[in-house]
Formats: C-alpha cells, sequence, structure tokens
C-alpha cells in the first residue's frame, strides 16, 4: 500500500515538474524569437513641406437679405374684386397685382370732372366779361379759383381711385398671397411679400479686434449650410460702432444671385478674406497631432543604411484655412513630414513611404 503510494507520489511529481520545465521553456523560446524579430517598417504618406501663399482670413455666420424686399400692403379700405398674381411669380414694375372694388371712387371722380368743366366754362364766361369791360375782376380771380380747385378736387379723387389698384413698386418675385377676393382689407393689411432676388446683401458680425482688418470693398466668400450655393462678393458697409454688450460690429455684403438660389432669411457661412501673405510654413491638419503635452508632428529622417525612421518633433501652430494649418515652430522648408499613419508610430519607428497616395487628389 505505502509502495504504491510512493510510486503515485513519483508519478505526480514528475507530470508536474514536466510541466513547469514546458512552460519555462517555451517562454525562453518566445523571447528568443522576439528578440531576433525586427518589426515591419510603418507605411505611411509623407509631403515635403515647402513655403506657400497664405491667404488668410476669418469666418462668420450671416443672413441673406434682399437687396430690395417689401411686404406689400393695402393704402385704402374695402373689398378685394380680384387678385391678378400667382405665388412664386415673377412681376415687373407697376404691374396691377391686387383690385379693391373702386365703383365710389370712379363715380366721384366723374363728378368731379364734371364740376371742374363747370367751372372752365364760368371762368371763360367772366374772361370773356372782363374783356368787354362790362364784368368785374373779382368775378374772374372768383371764377379761376372755382377752376383751381376744381382741379385740386379731381387729382385728390384720381389719387384716391389709383390707390384702389395696388401695384408692384419694383420687379422681382412675389409671395404666396394673403388675401381672398371678397375680403374686407383695411389699411396696412399685407397681400404679399415681393422679393428681388437679383442682388442679396449678406449682414454678419465680427469681433471689434477684427475691425481693423476690414475695409469697404474687401472681398468676401459666403455658402450655405444645405444646398450647393456659394458665391463671392465685396463688403459694402460697416457699421461705425460696436455693441457695447456683445462687441461686435456688423458688417454687411454683396453678392449676386443671378439663378435665384439664396433666399432672404436663410443661414450662410461667411469667410472674408484678407491680402494674401507669402513664405508661410502649412502642413495639412492631418499632420499634426494635439496632445496633453502639446501638439506635434512625426518629421521622417535617413536611418542607418536604407532605413527610414520618424522622429517625434513638438510644434506651434498659427491659422487655420480649409484643410490647412499653420506652422511657426518646429517644421522648416525641406521636412518631410508624415501626413497620415502617426498612429501607429512612435519616435525613431522604422517607417515606409506609400506612394499609392496621390496627396494633390487625395486618391
Amino acid at each position: 500500500m505505502f509502495k504504491r503510494l510512493l510510486i503515485a507520489i513519483v508519478l505526480l511529481g514528475l507530470i508536474v515538474g514536466g510541466i513547469v520545465w514546458f512552460k519555462f521553456f517555451r517562454d525562453d523560446m518566445i523571447a528568443q524569437f522576439m528578440a531576433g524579430a525586427v518589426p515591419p517598417p510603418v507605411p505611411v504618406t509623407v509631403l515635403d513641406v515647402q513655403p506657400q501663399s497664405w491667404e488668410p482670413g476669418f469666418e462668420a455666420v450671416g443672413t441673406a437679405i434682399a437687396a430690395r424686399g417689401v411686404d406689400l400692403a393695402t393704402e385704402s379700405s374695402g373689398l378685394v374684386r380680384s387678385i391678378d398674381f400667382k405665388g412664386n411669380a415673377e412681376v415687373v414694375e407697376d404691374q396691377v397685382l391686387v383690385q379693391i372694388d373702386d365703383r365710389a371712387e370712379k363715380a366721384g371722380l366723374a363728378a368731379g370732372e364734371a364740376a371742374l368743366a363747370v367751372a372752365l366754362a364760368e371762368a371763360s364766361r367772366a374772361e370773356t366779361l372782363t374783356t368787354r369791360g362790362v364784368g368785374a375782376a373779382n368775378t374772374l380771380e372768383s371764377a379761376e379759383a372755382q377752376v383751381e380747385s376744381a382741379r385740386a378736387q379731381v387729382a385728390q379723387l384720381q389719387a384716391a381711385l389709383d390707390a384702389r389698384q395696388l401695384r408692384a413698386p419694383f420687379a422681382g418675385v412675389i409671395g404666396i398671397p394673403r388675401v381672398e377676393v371678397g375680403q374686407y382689407v383695411v389699411p396696412g393689411t399685407i397681400y404679399a411679400t415681393l422679393q428681388d432676388l437679383d442682388r442679396m446683401y449678406v449682414d454678419f458680425t465680427v469681433p471689434e479686434q477684427q475691425l481693423s482688418s476690414l475695409e469697404l470693398g474687401r472681398e468676401v466668400t459666403v455658402k450655405t449650410e444645405v444646398g450647393a450655393f456659394d458665391a463671392a462678393g465685396r463688403i459694402i458697409a460697416i457699421e461705425p460702432q460696436v455693441d457695447p454688450n456683445s462687441r461686435l460690429a456688423k458688417v454687411r455684403a454683396e453678392v449676386d444671385n443671378p439663378e435665384g438660389k439664396l433666399l432672404p432669411g436663410q443661414f450662410l457661412r461667411v469667410r472674408v478674406s484678407l491680402p494674401v501673405e507669402e513664405g508661410v510654413i502649412a502642413v495639412p491638419q492631418t499632420a499634426i497631432v494635439s496632445s496633453l503635452y502639446g501638439s506635434y508632428a512625426y518629421v521622417v529622417k535617413a536611418g542607418e543604411g536604407d532605413a527610414l525612421t520618424a522622429a517625434q518633433v513638438f510644434v506651434q501652430t498659427g491659422r487655420r484655412n480649409g484643410g490647412q494649418i499653420e506652422v511657426t515652430e518646429g517644421l522648416a522648408a525641406g521636412d518631410r513630414v508624415v501626413t497620415s499613419g502617426q498612429n501607429r508610430l512612435s519616435n525613431g519607428a522604422k517607417v515606409a513611404i506609400d506612394t499609392s497616395v496621390d496627396l494633390s487628389t487625395g486618391e
């Protein structure tokens, strides 16, 4: 019994010892293999840093406003007899848009014209008598005064009649009718909106710190958040005061809108262009990595033999323009900066330049 137990203990010890020995043997072989293995170079794309032309500017948000746009309102009260336009139609200047009942005004004008004819006849008779010396001078003066009064009355009645016919003050695109035939309207009732969409204003605000860089005629570009509208224009007005609450100043630019794609009230992204600067070091924004210790980039250096290595370089960045970022310190002309693949890099890592990506086209 004791002999069998001893044999079992010996066998168990041999098995456990073999397992332990195999574990240490395996770990040692893996360590030797990893020590002799050379990691493959990390594929990266690079860009040769060169001084370039830099078009500085700043962004703002703006609102589109028609250069000429009004809410059309009635001038007198009465029943709407006809609406002579359809929503979104293009109208010409002085086109009749709405007709208000004018029968009373036409009757009044006819009576006024008849009274004017009587006054003219009386004045002519008084003048004849005065010329013959059988009429008093004050009679002629009274007759002439009656003529002027009658003419003024006719002009007043004609103006009242004209006010019953609502016309377009300028050419443009008219909106949806807001009144109906048979509706009774009063002075000031808005019946439609009229917008001239050929030219548009863009109102936006800028911080007071940027006012010194603005001037009349400076170029701006605008684009909508939705759709594909973008256009260039120029600043035509700068508010000569700064809002004391927001410290912003209002600026107005003018842009062309020949196809009418831009509508009043739309939200716009505005970029104000500043004078071009030469010799600026700028790289794609993808080349710069931000961390708690600052911004840095990887520069490709020549290593041993034909090997290439990545060197981490801390940089100071400045302005941004589209997909480019200005580098004020850390990079110089001729450096080969890594533009993609940095997530697998470390300082001194071997790299291989991937030429399958054309940085000029992004393909």
